[in-house]
């Protein structure tokens, strides 16, 4: 039973967090901080070196950490669901947004996320990080500053993870520590609820 003031779903985060095996978060900061590092220069390379100083290799390098992203959110859910049987799926997006937020980043980072501003049509939400453990011990540079969403990864897991249950999402920052903003600040925009193939092949007949 959730404690008061918790959400089964923030419970059923807890549980699951306790009991699987901790990465450090030191380590993944630094290990996420490097790989990202590497791909500045490494963009920045295929331009100029002074592309890669100024920040003008940005856009390219948030589009890499998306698409990442997307690939190992694809490959997550599953072991979303191995680690949470109980868990069904979801019967709306406002379940799905909590289930995101309050198990499965707690599960993958050790960190919840909270559900806000849904829109009129509930076909929208944010995702509110009040830490973010893959940003500790960073500082972007000024070149860098307005233009790297530096944690991008995270919106491809989310679409990548989403698209693997049928629904296509769109996943931006809205607001990111690191610029200065209070919070960090993820958008979800359903698109479209994708039809499994024999239920294409049944509409066909």
């Amino acid at each position: 039973m959730a404690s008061k003031g918790q959400s089964l779903h923030a419970k059923a985060g807890e549980n699951i967090f306790a009991k699987n095996p901790k990465v450090s978060a030191e380590l993944l900061a630094l290990t996420y901080g490097a790989f990202v590092h590497r791909l500045i220069k490494d963009d920045g390379a295929t331009t100029s070196s002074a592309s890669a100083g100024s920040g003008e290799n940005a856009e390219e390098v948030n589009a890499i950490l998306d698409k990442m992203g997307y690939n190992i959110g694809c490959r997550m859910v599953d072991e979303f669901f191995a680690k949470a049987p109980q868990q069904g799926l979801c019967r709306d997006l406002n379940d799905t947004a909590k289930v995101i937020g309050e198990q499965a980043f707690k599960m993958f980072l050790g960190v919840t996320a909270e559900v806000a501003s849904f829109d009129s049509e509930n076909k929208a939400f944010s995702l509110i990080l009040r830490e973010n453990p893959l940003a500790d011990f960073v500082i972007l540079p000024a070149a860098y500053a307005n233009k790297l969403w530096y944690s991008n990864l995270l919106c491809g897991v989310i679409r990548g993870a989403l698209e693997m249950l049928n629904m296509k999402v769109a996943c931006y920052f809205r607001k990111d520590i690191l610029r200065g903003h209070d919070c960090t600040e993820m958008r979800v925009e359903l698109k479209e609820i994708i039809k499994d193939k024999y239920e294409e092949d049944d509409d066909e007949k």
